[in-house]
């Protein structure tokens, strides 16, 4: 008896092994793990129910009986950590996964991931737009830093059978947002072990506890009530009836006005994200009830009177909305709601409705200012709280003071607007934040007849000694001077668009004393992460900047930095020339016509040429490393 009590033994023992191997590799690995896991979940859910699945999904990854035979590892990890690396991946393959009992929950607070940066956002929108085994693989090879050969073997274990489809998926995604395997990106804002914790609305918790009580004390109620009754079928109560209207389908939890989210008043001065999730509750009217509904039920139900700026989702909030203004505007009813991914203007009165427009990862500046209302050319703004000064100034008028503009509890008075691409002088916004959040910082605003105006940047001429510089704010007297003689080239100036930057590349002395030109690339990046550049030659005769080219892409951004441009002319003795121009690794240029070419080394970037008649050309450059770049398209 005692041999067979050990014999029976010895296999429970050897079982469990492996499982305190395992649970030894999920400890030691598990912020590899759960990061792996968020990367590889779903991009269009909220950032708190990514946070909670992530870390549900390692946790799962355990399990009760560790099995002898594992799949082979496809490098000389540890069997234990691939195992359990496995088990993450199938589990956030499921098309619909299991709610389990186990699962991390959070009552009251909201956790975030870290804010990140332009680049973050970018990889955010283009996740968004990849399949289950596409974000699986991204994954492997960005977060896990798996080749293509042992991704691919990892996925077919996972059941993907078109791993190599999901890899070119993956790989095309991290080309457009910038990262790769090999560019050693920055994954701190896709990291849910390092966490920012919010509250939720806490008069709202309060009255759902009260109600879930008072549901629990009605059951309890109605089964005493039916387990002390006769049995009898008789009805004492009016009876729905099957064939009448179905009643109005309920309100989903992020609607309400109950369930409108508010932040203290000094929010701002104490956290660290300065954005739109720090505006607090203004206006005359944040506490009428009925206005509230009625702005939370027109973007709960969109109807014919919902508008969207292109790239905006149109559907319901995907959290309790925040409340950030409730008023009268001109006689307008006006409300300003934000869900964490898109503000909402409800706008009460038959002429109104609702308009949507994206405000994901704002910052300081492009959270400064919205446009509560617009009448004609005329619009009013509700500016952060943080904004310590605000003015406006004429676009065309550099050299012209701004004018001061009042803005008590934030809503300045109607200011005028203006197209920034009419070439005939837009009114932009000057403001001024806070010594709080940043000391002596200023920013332009344009308004491009959306809800969020675009924030004006500016990138000085470049420095042959000094590396490439970073764009900054467009208050400085050369930027204003630039953006009088450049602003209206921009290559997209209609709402959705987040920044706008002018860098100036390139400055050419031109022929026969003739003065100089500037060579400019402008650049217009839209809060959906799409982009376009536009380049521009600014000449000391010309009343306009003269456009040379342009297109979509990520052409003078800062993940394509390198750029040419062309234009031809004439000079004020009437000679004809071809002039180029290169950004600053430009060595070399190359202009090509039916019946010559010129290939020169081009010290100072530029490049002019003089040609009897104009002809269709070729212009290439050469850069100090080899490679060959043309003009944008």
């Amino acid at each position: 008896m005692a041999e067979r009590t050990v014999d029976s033994a010895a296999p429970a023992r050897g079982a469990a092994r492996p499982v305190v191997q395992a649970e030894a590799a999920l400890v030691r690995h598990y912020r590899r793990l759960v990061r792996l896991a968020y990367v590889a979940l779903p991009a269009d859910r909220d950032r708190h129910s990514r946070v909670l699945a992530a870390h549900s999904a390692v946790q799962r990854a355990l399990p009760s009986r560790w099995a002898r035979r594992s799949d082979p590892a496809p490098s000389d990890e540890d069997p234990a950590y691939t195992a359990l690396r496995l088990r993450v991946l199938r589990d956030g393959l499921r098309p619909r996964p299991a709610r389990r009992l186990l699962a991390p929950r959070v009552w009251g607070l909201r956790l975030f991931t870290p804010h990140g940066g332009e680049q973050d956002a970018a990889l955010e929108h283009a996740l968004a737009t990849l399949d289950a085994p596409a974000r699986a693989a991204f994954a492997l090879r960005v977060v896990e830093g798996l080749t293509a050969p042992e991704a691919a073997e990892v996925l077919r274990h996972a059941g993907v059978e078109q791993a190599e489809r999901a890899l070119d998926a993956a790989a095309d995604v991290g080309a457009s947002a910038g990262v790769g395997p090999a560019a050693e990106p920055d994954l701190s804002a896709f990291d849910p072990c390092a966490v920012r914790v919010q509250p939720t609305d806490l008069l709202s918790r309060r009255r759902t506890l009260t109600a879930v009580l008072l549901v629990g004390v009605l059951g309890l109620t109605t089964s005493a009530a039916v387990l002390s009754g006769t049995g009898s079928r008789t009805r004492t109560g009016p009876v729905a009836s099957s064939t009448g209207p179905a009643p109005a389908p309920p309100v989903t939890a992020a609607a309400g006005p109950a369930r409108l989210v508010r932040v203290p008043a000094d929010l701002w001065q104490h956290t660290a994200r300065v954005d739109f999730t720090a505006w607090p509750a203004r206006g005359d009217r944040r506490e009428d009830a009925a206005l509230l509904g009625r702005a939370t039920t027109a973007w709960e139900r969109p109807g014919p009177q919902t508008r969207a700026e292109p790239g905006t989702d149109t559907s319901p909030p995907i959290a309790p909305p925040r409340l950030l203004y409730a008023g009268t505007v001109d006689g307008a009813a006006v409300v300003l709601l934000y869900d964490g991914q898109r503000l909402a203007r409800y706008t009460d009165g038959r002429d109104g409705g609702l308009d949507l427009a994206r405000a994901d990862d704002s910052d300081v500046t492009t959270a400064g200012a919205v446009v509560l209302l617009r009448r004609g050319s005329s619009v009013r703004y509700l500016l952060a709280p943080w904004v310590e000064a605000a003015e406006t100034r004429r676009i065309d008028r550099p050299d012209t003071p701004a004018q001061a503009l009042d803005h008590p509890d934030g809503l300045t008075p109607a200011a005028p607007g203006g197209v920034l691409t009419d070439c005939r002088g837009a009114t932009v916004l000057q403001l001024r934040s806070s010594p709080v959040v940043a000391e002596k910082h200023a920013f332009l605003l344009a308004d491009l007849g959306g809800l969020v105006p675009a924030h004006l940047t500016y990138t000085p001429p470049p420095d042959r000694n000094q590396p490439a510089r970073a764009p900054r704010e467009a208050t400085g007297p050369d930027a204003l001077q630039a953006w009088a003689r450049a602003g209206c080239a921009v290559p997209d100036g209609t709402p959705g668009v987040k920044q706008l930057n002018l860098w100036a590349f390139a400055v050419q002395t031109l022929p026969q004393n003739a003065g100089s030109a500037s060579w400019v690339c402008l650049r217009a990046d839209r809060w959906t992460g799409e982009g376009s550049a536009a380049t521009a030659v600014l000449l000391p005769a010309a009343q306009g900047p003269q456009r040379t080219g342009g297109g979509p892409g990520r052409s003078c951004s800062r993940f394509e930095q390198d750029t040419l441009s062309w234009a031809w002319w004439r000079s004020p003795q009437g000679t004809e020339f071809l002039l180029a121009a290169g950004s600053r690794r430009v060595a070399r240029l190359t202009v090509k016509g039916p019946d010559w070419s010129t290939d020169r080394p081009v010290p100072d970037h530029t490049l002019a040429v003089e040609r009897p008649a104009r002809t269709n050309v070729q212009v290439e450059g050469v850069l100090d490393g080899g490679t060959r770049i043309g003009p944008p398209h």
